[in-house]
């Protein structure tokens, strides 16, 4: 079974590759995250998935990858930030953290899933 760093590093180029086929580039830079956020405005409304839209099967899993590509984009983009994952936490997939060199953290799982909502 994989642990949470390799499932992170997995679907993180899950995403690009599947990105790759919509005709949007990812390239872990900032400006990336505004075809990630374009993405959340066309596949969603009202803080729903569109029916019959990308997301409406393998939302839990497209949820995750959206969120590792996005913590890759940080922790790539900062000095001294780091995953910090907990493979025995039920939720480990949404609890995923970034830790920064200043001690703060950050949420990407749970702050993707705030996008839709």
């Amino acid at each position: 079974m994989a642990t949470l760093l390799e499932d992170i590093k997995k679907s993180s180029d899950w995403l690009i590759a599947a990105f790759k086929s919509l005709g949007k580039d990812l390239d872990y830079s900032i400006e990336s995250l505004k075809l990630v956020d374009e993405f959340f405005d066309e596949q969603t409304a009202a803080g729903k998935v569109k029916p019959g839209g990308l997301l409406e099967s393998g939302f839990g899993g497209k949820i995750f990858s959206i969120a590792a590509y996005v913590g890759e984009v940080i922790i790539r983009n900062t000095d001294g930030s780091q995953w910090v994952t907990d493979d025995s936490d039920p939720d480990g997939e949404i609890n995923i953290q970034i830790k920064f060199s200043d001690g703060s953290v950050a949420w990407p799982g749970q702050k993707v899933i705030k996008r839709i909502l």
